[in-house]
């Protein structure tokens, strides 16, 4: 830096030396301007020489003021001798005198300016400017001086500018940066700013200006060095991060320019990268290694140091809570034995302030309302991290009084029960705005869309109590005025519209609203949808603008899977579940398995009649190999549905199936046997289902219950009545963990003179029902009329489950699962008994993958048969993808 600049300062100090020696000897009286002129410019007289005064005082002359001029001595007019102008000049102490005169003739100006030395015998200079027009007067005046000054400070002009050592830079790119041109005159400052400018373009190693003299003035030469291209850049020393990743972090390529900063700020880049990975001692530094044709290679070396995590987190201040429960409540923790498994110990800044922020609020929320946590105080010693939060808990208060005022729609003594802050024992900022946002629905629901809930609190310090009084501006009510739907290309209108729960001109309801959308994301049409609520034409109206974003809804798949049940399979299906953007169901699947195949053609209509009566039609075919026989079947159903409450619906359906049961092993049950041949099933079944599940796969909260009766025996060769039971509810626990409880029953009783066949009985056992045992591995035992032990469904059973899913891989859709089940099946005339309920526990993983739902668990039977067979080892079970 200082060999690039001694150059320029160099010159620099000669130019505003000889400038200064200038500046200090040149002193300039100028005297009032004679004007000459048909209108009345008196004024002039002053403002001209202030002009020219101004611009040669900016040069570095001193002015004389006219108050300095003896009394005695007698300005002189234009046609005064020169002698008596240096007398007048002496007198004032000035080393020149200059004076004129402004002329006007019409719009033409002109100044004829005189300047003469007050010492010696040189003969008067003078300057003549012309110009037209008055609002070029100043200018006029202003090229004078410039003359004027050329003059006094005997300075020269520079008439020509040249480039010299550049040798990929353009000379012509150089000049456009410099600002001195051919007809400046010679300015040290000009020339020391023109360098700056064109190290600034960042090309160049060093650059010198020199001053050449010719006949007619200067000629300023710029010798400039160029900085050298990047041929090559490496790393060394670098393992946690390759080449390529440090390379995508460098603003620097091969082929630019080398240039010192720059490659100073991609070293803080590369330090920054480090130190987010928590290698916070890493250093790097550069070598640069010159190569010819004015080329140099960069190697960066990075040491990277170890990994640091936190060894350490304090609490200081806290009284009321320990420092085990705060360390719970925060996201950052201290390094543990499984920490390459688990990440305790990470250091991430963001997420530091984010527990801070946490810590806080959990005071908040328990009563310390004044409480205040300090940013977090990192010490960085070696290799571990060691945090500390300050806390200052101040005193704790709790409830006082409640009360509701303002516009109440409901009874006092109605809505007092329903204020959750009066169940709290501390004063919870929480709990508060839960309650404003209950009493928001409540007002809302009612069509008071803008209500205004604030609670006004007031804080008794002494007795430690905060007395809460939620008021209440409901305002007018409100009418949805217009709904107007956009962004549905193919989807019609009509199909959107039925699923909102809000009509035109009716009174606002925030709840029918939110279930409204909640309706269309149900669909599973739309990639997203945004509503819209801005104010209609008057202040109780309100527009409703439905935004929707189409995906398709067309599919083709076609793949295979393995399960234990059904070994490998190959399926595949085409399936549009908006056809024709009228939101019917057409769907055509089958699967291939190795003791199965499935063929289904179905179509549903969920509005027939343009009323939530949802229609379906169906045909299938299945083939099933069962350990003592196999049944093949053929037949199709009609139903329908509709919803009685919400996400609740009740069905109808009728089905005609015809079943071969053939391949009849010796073993078989005599009940089996009697069904061999053809059997025909005309049944019907009626249900009434409730399903609020937010998805089907990876459920995290909702309910999904089920109770249904069949009746079979309305003509064909098969009676019987069955009812089923079902109850299934999860529910979100902490942070992702979520808890299913599922228990079913059925009973199912031949009708007399009808069969009742071993496929339409009960059997528990395998991934869908007690996990553990193997499939239909619970079941009745029996001895056949051939005194073989034989196998065979139940004609009651029950069952429970109980689960825990938590996401390892949330983005992925990757949870893990524990789970626990029990149940059992019961022949005819046999009661259910509670005490004899078979038991499984085990755990898994599942995935909801791009090919289909993936489930792999692994039971243990807790109480083991060995009559049976049975054992306490985990049995393994595995399913991809899914039936139809």
């Amino acid at each position: 830096m200082l060999r690039r600049y001694l150059p320029m300062l160099f010159f620099s100090l000669l130019l505003v030396t000889h400038s200064a020696e200038a500046v200090e000897t040149v002193r300039v009286l100028i005297l009032p301007f004679e004007i000459h002129a048909s209108q009345n410019l008196s004024y002039l007289k002053e403002d001209i020489p202030k002009v020219i005064q101004e611009h040669l005082e900016a040069e570095g002359a001193v002015s004389v003021e006219m108050n300095r001029v003896p009394p005695s001595a007698a300005v002189p007019d234009i046609t005064s001798n020169v002698e008596s102008l240096r007398q007048i000049g002496l007198n004032a102490g000035a080393d020149s005198v200059i004076w004129g005169s402004m002329t006007r003739i019409g719009d033409n100006i002109s100044l004829d300016v005189n300047l003469i030395d007050t010492v010696g015998t040189k003969a008067v200079f003078s300057i003549y400017e012309a110009g037209t027009g008055m609002e070029n007067l100043r200018n006029i005046a202003k090229n004078s001086a410039e003359k004027l000054a050329l003059q006094l400070f005997r300075r020269e002009l520079i008439t020509q500018v040249r480039v010299t050592g550049n040798k990929r830079i353009e000379a012509d790119a150089i000049k456009r940066v410099i600002r001195v041109k051919a007809g400046d005159v010679l300015r040290a400052g000009k020339l020391a700013k023109d360098m700056k400018s064109i190290y600034k373009m960042g090309y160049f190693e060093d650059i010198r200006v020199e001053s050449e003299a010719r006949e007619d003035g200067r000629s300023i030469v710029f010798h400039v060095q160029e900085k050298p291209t990047i041929r090559q850049i490496s790393f060394s020393g670098n393992k946690v991060f390759k080449d390529d990743k440090l390379r995508e972090n460098l603003s620097v390529s091969t082929g630019s320019i080398l240039n010192i900063f720059t490659i100073k700020s991609n070293i803080d880049q590369l330090e920054a990268m480090y130190k987010e990975k928590n290698y916070h001692n890493v250093k790097v530094v550069y070598v640069v290694n010159e190569q010819d044709n004015n080329q140099a290679d960069v190697e960066f070396v990075v040491e990277e140091g170890k990994k640091i995590k936190v060894k350490e987190i304090t609490f200081q201040g806290n009284v009321t809570f320990p420092d085990k429960k705060l360390r719970k409540l925060i996201s950052t923790s201290e390094k543990g034995f499984w920490s390459w498994i688990t990440s305790s110990g990470e250091f991430d800044r963001e997420a530091l302030s984010q527990d801070a922020a946490r810590l806080m609020g959990y005071y908040h929320i328990n009563g310390f309302i004044h409480a205040k946590v300090a940013d977090p105080v990192v010490d960085f010693q070696d290799q571990w991290i060691y945090i500390t939060f300050k806390i200052e808990e101040g005193e704790r208060f709790k409830v006082g009084t409640i009360d509701v005022d303002g516009d109440l729609i409901l009874p006092k003594a109605r809505l007092m029960p329903r204020l959750q802050i009066s169940q709290e024992p501390f004063f919870n900022r929480e709990t508060v705005r839960k309650d404003i946002l209950w009493l928001t629905d409540l007002y809302a629901d009612s069509g008071f869309a803008f209500a205004d809930i604030a609670p006004m609190t007031r804080e008794d310090s002494e007795n430690h109590l905060v007395d809460i009084t939620y008021s209440v501006n409901k305002k007018d009510k409100v009418y949805f005025e217009n709904i107007n739907i956009s962004g549905n290309t193919r989807t019609r209108d009509k199909v959107i519209r039925r699923e909102l729960r809000i009509f035109e001109q009716e009174l606002y309801s925030g709840s029918r609203l939110k279930r409204s959308v909640r309706n269309l994301h149900r669909l599973d049409f739309f990639e997203d949808v945004k509503v819209d609520t801005p104010k209609g034409i008057g202040e109780d109206k309100m527009n409703v603008n439905v935004n929707v974003v189409e995906k398709p809804t067309g599919t083709f798949t076609f793949g295979a899977g393995y399960s234990t049940v059904d070994s490998i399979f190959v399926t595949g299906s085409v399936s549009q579940r908006n056809l024709f953007g009228r939101g019917q169901i057409l769907k055509l699947g089958g699967q291939i398995g190795g003791v199965s195949d499935l063929y289904n053609l179905s179509f549903t209509e969920p509005w027939m009649f343009d009323i939530p009566l949802s229609g379906t039609i169906n045909i299938y075919r299945t083939r099933r190999d069962y350990d003592t026989y196999d049944r093949t079947s053929m037949g199709g159903g009609l139903g329908a549905s509709y919803p009685v409450y919400d996400f609740t619906r009740a069905s109808l359906f009728y089905r005609y199936d015809v079943t071969d049961v053939n391949e009849i092993r010796y073993d078989a049950s005599d009940n089996i046997k009697e069904m061999e041949g053809e059997n025909t099933t005309s049944s019907i079944t009626t249900a009434i289902t409730h399903d609020s599940r937010d998805r089907a796969f990876n459920t995290t909260e909702g309910q999904n219950h089920r109770l249904s009766y069949t009746y079979a025996g309305i003509g064909g060769d098969i009676g019987y009545n069955k009812v089923v039971g079902e109850l299934g509810w999860f529910i979100p626990v902490h942070k992702g963990l979520v808890t299913f409880l599922h228990g079913e029953s059925g009973y199912v009783r031949e009708i007399q003179g009808y069969k009742l066949p071993d496929y339409e009985k009960f059997y528990l056992g395998g991934m869908n029902s007690i996990r553990g045992f193997d499939f239909q591995g619970i079941n009745i035992k029996g001895i056949n009329s051939d005194g073989e032990v034989t196998e065979e469904g139940g004609e009651k059973y029950v069952q429970f489950n109980f689960e825990l899913t938590y996401p390892l891989f949330k983005d992925l859709g990757i949870v893990g699962v524990v789970f626990y089940d029990t149940g059992n099946v019961y022949g005819k005339g046999e009661s259910i008994d509670f005490g004899n309920l078979r038991q499984a526990a085990g755990y898994g993983i599942r995935w909801y993958s791009p090919i289909g739902p993936i489930r792999i668990e692994g039971g243990h039977i807790l109480d083991p048969i060995e009559a049976f067979g049975e054992d306490s080892s985990v049995n393994w079970e595995f399913s991809m993808g899914g039936a139809f």
